[in-house]
């Protein structure tokens, strides 16, 4: 597939967050997009107002002509988390077309393209988005395909002049492994994915070939302690190539101390709360020393980054209450948010909602996940998200509940966490969880915001 022949796309399931970052980046080159998914978002709305056509029946009809017969300017791109009897999918097979994943036609891309990829089973998305927020703040620029939405662009795909794209690596399914990076960073390598890999050394594998994967002349940089190593080493307040240290909280705000080599830069101001940040700071302006941007630039754009759409995202900040919602679903994850709560608000009370997120995590994890809740002050747990997955016996929340550690827990409705919410009003609390979670966001924001 020649990437820059294409002219008319077509995405089933385009509502997703990697998909419609896809739809965005063609639409912006001029491409005919169009797309399927089953409900409408917000995110698909957003698509339809940008100009891209979207559509909700699974009804060949509705395909426009220009997609009768396969020819080297169409492409067709499919999730596979779409049902195998869909119509339309079907009708692309059945025409002869060649149907590509997200993942085959990231690497397309990137084949082309000066590439940056940031793997990690956590702290991918913030990471890339600061990265990227870097090179167009600076002056450098980039195009972005990116796993949320940047607060400050308010989009997950970003599109720059130069011939240098930014990719959030998904090592889901080994989706990154179609890619061809100048620069790999890897953030974290916990445990995850189980259903996939089936244990924690195939993931391991696959992590060391993503790094394998970086081209001749290329850089990786990898945090410290995972089992592998890359080209530069970077931690927080550990001996590494790149390291913060002196981390300190000043009025709700942490600021670093950044060292690289001989350099020393003293007193950078982050944007976004959250100790695991500031590390996930130190890979970005690492990445951005290696292009040769200047310091002053990088530290200005740090310093007004404003995050991705639930990442330590601040709904409520009032000095009545403080309400933050975060996509946190992996014990580690939990646990670096948890711990940066603690250290911006020690004295208050901690009000955690939490919604697990697929069956095969809660069981693979389950202890950690008890463990790490036990951090809060008060837990009210919802029930499994299943994603894509079945039930399995004996794996659900109540059981998860019975391993947690504290008095002050119980299993909620979303009602139930609207109603509790409006009869306690507490002053700090969190929303975390990669399901349907969000969907609270917007009334708990009113229920807060309007005693």
């Amino acid at each position: 597939m020649n990437i820059d022949q294409v002219k008319q796309v077509f995405l089933i399931g385009i509502g997703g967050i990697g998909m419609s970052g896809l739809a965005r980046y063609f639409y912006q080159l001029g491409c005919t997009v169009v797309g399927y998914d089953k409900t409408e978002t917000d995110l698909t709305l957003a698509l339809v107002n940008e100009g891209i056509i979207v559509f909700y029946q699974d009804d060949i009809e509705l395909i426009p002509e220009s997609f009768q017969n396969p020819s080297l300017d169409a492409l067709i791109v499919f999730t596979p988390a779409v049902p195998k009897d869909l119509k339309i999918k079907n009708y692309f097979v059945d025409k002869g077309f060649e149907l590509y994943k997200r993942s085959q036609v990231l690497g397309f891309i990137s084949a082309s393209r000066f590439t940056i990829g940031v793997a990690g089973t956590h702290g991918k998305t913030t990471t890339s988005t600061m990265i990227a927020h870097i090179l167009k703040d600076s002056g450098y620029d980039c195009s972005a395909f990116l796993g949320g939405i940047s607060t400050n662009y308010d989009t997950n795909a970003l599109f720059g002049d130069n011939n240098v794209v930014v990719v959030e690596a998904d090592e889901y399914d080994r989706s990154f492994l179609t890619l061809h990076p100048n620069i790999a960073v890897v953030t974290s390598a916990d445990p995850d994915h189980l259903d996939i890999y089936g244990d924690e050394s195939h993931l391991i594998d696959s992590f060391k070939l993503f790094l394998d994967r970086v081209v001749e002349g290329g850089k990786s940089i990898v945090k410290v302690g995972l089992p592998f190593e890359g080209d530069v080493s970077y931690s927080r307040e550990t001996s590494a190539d790149a390291y913060a240290r002196n981390i300190h909280v000043n009025d709700g705000e942490f600021h670093f101390d950044y060292s690289y080599g001989d350099m020393r830069v003293e007193n950078i101001r982050l944007g976004i709360p959250g100790l695991h940040n500031v590390e996930n700071a130190v890979a970005a302006i690492t990445v951005a020393i290696l292009l040769d941007i200047d310091m002053e630039k990088i530290v200005k754009a740090l310093a007004n980054f404003k995050g991705a759409k639930r990442r330590f995202e601040y709904i409520v900040r009032t000095p009545e209450h403080v309400y933050i919602d975060d996509y946190a679903h992996h014990p580690e994850e939990l646990r670096a948010f948890l711990n940066s709560m603690r250290k911006l608000y020690p004295t208050k009370k901690l009000t955690v909602v939490f919604q697990p997120h697929l069956f095969t995590r809660t069981r693979d994890f389950v202890d950690g996940f008890a463990e790490v809740l036990g951090l809060a002050d008060e837990l009210l747990l919802m029930e499994i998200y299943p994603a894509r997955e079945l039930p399995i016996e004996g794996v659900d929340s109540s059981w998860l509940l019975n391993k947690i550690g504290i008095e002050n827990k119980s299993l909620v409705t979303s009602q139930q966490v609207l109603d509790k919410v409006m009869a306690e009003k507490p002053e700090l609390i969190v929303t975390v969880g990669a399901g349907d979670i969000d969907r609270l966001v917007k009334p708990l924001k009113a229920i807060l915001e309007h005693e």
